[in-house]
């Protein structure tokens, strides 16, 4: 249930870091539906003007007139919430969410026994937690991720082949997203698929540049360099639009957190193929919205790809599939709620 905004908000979510991460996407997508549910506010630098947000100096002076939530989900976030509230004396409910599938630190650790509660984005991230928490997994705003009306057209727009079959692979462009993996089962299949096409979007940091340009350069030998093709960082309302621009999405990295990208792909109408980590086995439906693979197997990925892309029927009937899934199990408003549960939850306590 909606409510009217107080003068100051019940809920601060933090964003201390000004580059795009996935924590930083997560941000920008719920505030603006939770702030529908509750005065929440973001705060950090580099978040959009449009969201809901205030500056870091107000709430870090927020006054004491009544107990607030600080919703951390990074560590320089969990501590700074620590020094609000015990060196300020600010009234704030600490909650951290963890998306994180591997042991933590001896410091991060510490940081979660501070918390007033915990939430995971997985049944597999709340394994690596020292105390319980609720697991509200990540969704997607189906009103902003949607099948494109008209494809081609699109693709048109963008620069793209209208008549391709469309791989795309979005993130950055690391080893960890499994990158080389899709390069090389694009080297393995392309050369027989005259209509394939692969595209990689994501930033790529100064480390990675000369993984990428190895990449680049066996992509050359091949011939492929009009087929395999990397974007760059792009602004994120054309990410949204490449998405719909795809007839296959691959996520095959290495290991993975939670992993949004297979969720905004199959709310855009897009059968996804990817590796068997973070929450990917609990978003997707083997066969029927995608495929799932062991995760650095290149093998597995290549016979995955060549199977979604000689079969147009079946890889169209995966999109509606994929669509119908996420709108069902997965849409935004569903994680907001629980969210906004928590809150209420913690703001209730004496």
């Amino acid at each position: 249930m909606a409510e009217t905004p107080p003068a100051t908000p019940l809920v601060i979510a933090p964003n201390l870091k000004r580059r795009l991460s996935g924590v930083t996407a997560t941000v920008v997508r719920l505030i603006p539906v939770q702030a529908r549910m509750i005065a929440i506010r973001a705060t950090g630098p580099g978040l959009p003007p449009e969201l809901p947000h205030i500056p870091l100096i107000r709430a870090i002076l927020m006054p004491r007139d009544r107990w607030r939530v600080w919703h951390a989900r990074r560590n320089t976030e969990m501590a700074l919430g620590l020094i609000l509230r015990r060196l300020l004396r600010r009234r704030y409910r600490l909650l951290f969410t963890s998306a994180a599938q591997r042991h933590h630190t001896g410091f991060t650790r510490w940081l979660i026994r501070q918390q007033d509660a915990l939430v995971a984005t997985s049944d597999k991230a709340a394994s690596y937690l020292e105390r319980p928490a609720t697991v509200v997994m990540h969704g997607v705003d189906t009103q902003v991720f949607h099948p494109a009306a008209d494809r081609a057209a699109l693709r048109r727009q963008l620069g793209l082949d209208p008549d391709a079959v469309l791989i795309g692979c979005f993130g950055r462009v690391r080893a960890q997203k499994g990158v080389d993996l899709l390069v090389r089962a694009g080297l393995r299949l392309l050369p027989d698929r005259p209509r394939a096409q692969i595209v990689f979007t994501g930033r790529i940091t100064p480390d990675n540049r000369a993984f990428t340009e190895e990449l680049q350069a066996e992509i050359r030998a091949a011939g492929l360099q009009d087929r395999i093709r990397f974007l760059g960082e792009l602004p994120w309302d054309q990410v949204v639009r490449h998405y719909q621009a795809l007839d296959l999405f691959a996520a095959p990295a290495r290991w993975e957190g939670f992993g949004l990208t297979p969720l905004e792909a199959m709310a855009c109408g897009v059968p996804t193929v990817a590796a068997r980590v973070g929450a990917y086995e609990t978003l997707i439906r083997d066969g029927e919205t995608g495929s799932l693979v062991p995760a650095d197997d290149l093998d597995a990925l290549t016979g995955a790809l060549r199977n979604w892309l000689d079969d147009d029927a079946a890889r169209q009937a995966a999109g509606r599939a994929a669509r119908a899934h996420v709108e069902t199990r997965h849409a935004i408003e569903g994680e907001a709620a629980a969210l906004v549960a928590i809150y209420r939850d913690l703001l209730a306590r004496p």
